[in-house]
């Protein structure tokens, strides 16, 4: 069954990757970028954003099946937070009307697994506020320093992970019909990565703070077929996940302690018993 998907960041990495299998398969792919596809928007921007929504939702008749949301930086300048969480956020925000009309719609994108490295918690909660204004104020202080501008991508994929888990469950996602999940890659080998991967220094630099004990790095399609799998009619249930394809690091670096969050809760009770 052919279906019509709309995927940002459709021109590089990932996104080229994921449209190209999908057009294989006899969908149709309306891509958005800031040059070379469908539609060209700068998502950096709401006015860009709410203009590429609309001529994508034009491209397709009105219906759309789903949307994968792949476009993003890992500079550590402001834009990185502008595209990474409102060019995900707020473009699917315009979306959505066109995913209702569709009789399967679905919704994934792209985090990271450094939305569990170090972050800045004040960015990461303006980003959550949907404060652009203030975000963005906040990302061009860290930007001001070498130390703390990384820390501006980390914190915009934490950020995009917990809007999925925040957002997926509400009345105009999973009550409209509509999975909404996210997918952590490790390190991927693309365009973005490649001058950082080209050197022996570069590796292991990248590895010391990603160990991907799995078949090490990651080709883009490893990436694209969960995203995917994640909007196709099969996936019925999986709702606000990120789901770490990184070859292993999630499990190296955060180990069991994913279950802790509930643990304090469970030592009150049994001192009330004990008691």
């Amino acid at each position: 069954m052919s279906r019509t998907f709309v995927i940002t960041g459709a021109a590089s990495g990932i996104g080229k990757t994921t449209a190209q299998l999908l057009r294989d398969a006899g969908n149709t792919v309306i891509g958005v970028d800031l040059s070379g596809v469908e539609v060209s928007g700068d998502l950096s921007t709401r006015e860009g954003r709410r203009a590429a929504a609309a001529e994508a939702t034009a491209l397709a008749g009105g219906t759309v099946d789903a949307v994968i949301a792949c476009a993003g930086l890992s500079l550590p300048k402001v834009i990185t937070a502008a595209v990474n969480y409102y060019g995900m956020t707020e473009f699917l925000e315009a979306m959505q009307p066109a995913l209702t009309k569709s009789a399967a719609p679905r919704v994934a994108l792209i985090s990271s697994m450094a939305s569990l490295q170090p972050v800045a918690p004040p960015l990461v909660e303006a980003l959550l506020g949907d404060d652009e204004a203030a975000a963005l104020a906040i990302a061009e202080q860290l930007a001001t320093d070498p130390a703390t501008g990384n820390l501006i991508y980390s914190s915009s994929k934490q950020a995009i992970s917990r809007w999925v888990r925040r957002e997926a469950p509400k009345p105009q996602w999973a009550g409209a019909g509509i999975p909404v999940n996210a997918v952590g890659p490790g390190t991927v080998v693309t365009p973005m990565t490649q001058e950082l991967l080209s050197t022996e220094e570069g590796r292991k630099l990248v590895d010391s703070v990603v160990p991907m004990p799995l078949n090490s790095h990651q080709g883009p399609e490893t990436v694209a077929n969960l995203l995917i799998w994640l909007t196709s009619v099969e996936n019925t249930h999986c709702c606000g996940q990120t789901i770490y394809c990184d070859g292993g690091a999630d499990a190296v670096l955060r180990g069991d302690d994913i279950w802790s969050w509930n643990e304090q809760g469970i030592r009150d009770t049994f001192a009330k018993i004990q008691g």
